[in-house]
């Protein structure tokens, strides 16, 4: 039996193999945000930087995740401002001082990458750049959490206590979770919680942590295209990523940037 068996509430323990499949696929969805540093500037639509994505994607032997899922049609998922997440490229051009999270996913070998980054189109408000850095230094806390013998709840603690303690809200309608040769099993990762709390992180997990972080209050809603979170007060959130494997002493993130490209501003 292997985990394409398996229901969605079985945690899978990998093994070496795993681990090998996993680097190849995260270092490729990595790669894909690496090359579109270059390109996320005012005046270029996410429709643009979704084609650049999916091309590159496929010379590189790989197949987008995302293309089909649940009949989404994009390789990436592009979310401007006060998108919490989930939202679909489209011909409307990027505007001067927007931020955006770009979430891809990919499928090489048959095994899944997942990853996002923030990036900003020209120079984004202080408060901007404030609410961006935050997110990502929760992200780093949350997997600094990840090792064997703490919790999920655990890595959602680390983050909600940095969030509260800048007066940031963290967003509960979306969490990480588990992945491997399939897109999404356990366990969910919810980036808030308490610590000791939930299961257990033993070595040959593999699950993201992409906590979403709002000025705002938390509270999301769904567009009417069933996809895109945005937060009910228009207040700007932000959001990043990393794929991750618990080890027999800490964890492995699958998805750093070859080029070091891990948080804005993304300097040549």
């Amino acid at each position: 039996m292997t985990d394409l068996d398996l229901d969605d509430r079985t945690i899978v323990l990998n093994d070496a193999a795993g681990f090998e499949g996993m680097r190849a696929a995260g270092r490729l969805a990595a790669q894909v945000l690496d090359m579109l540093a270059a390109h996320v500037k005012p005046g270029v639509s996410t429709l643009a930087l979704d084609r650049l994505a999916y091309d590159f994607v496929v010379a590189a032997g790989g197949v987008s995740a995302t293309i089909f899922y649940r009949g989404y049609s994009h390789a990436l998922c592009t979310s401007i401002n006060h998108v919490i997440c989930h939202g679909i490229p489209s011909h409307k051009p990027l505007q001067e001082g927007d931020i955006v999270n770009i979430d891809v996913t990919v499928v090489l070998n048959g095994w899944h990458g997942d990853t996002s980054r923030m990036y900003f189109a020209g120079e984004p408000p202080l408060k901007a750049r404030r609410l961006v850095d935050l997110t990502y230094e929760a992200m780093m806390l949350g997997i600094e959490q990840a090792k064997p013998g703490n919790t999920v709840g655990d890595i959602g603690h680390a983050i909600q206590k940095l969030a509260e303690k800048n007066r940031l809200s963290v967003v509960r309608d979306f969490c990480g979770h588990g992945l491997g040769r399939r897109f999404h099993m356990a366990p969910n990762i919810v980036h808030a919680g308490r610590p000791g709390e939930g299961p257990e992180l033993k070595p040959g997990m593999f699950f993201t942590i992409e906590p979403m972080l709002n000025l705002g209050r938390a509270d999301a809603r769904i567009l009417d295209d069933g996809w895109t979170a945005v937060t009910r007060d228009r207040s700007l959130s932000a959001q990043f990523e990393h794929s991750i494997g618990i080890t027999e002493t800490g964890c492995e993130i699958f998805t750093l940037s070859p080029q070091g490209l891990n948080q804005p501003p993304y300097a040549a």
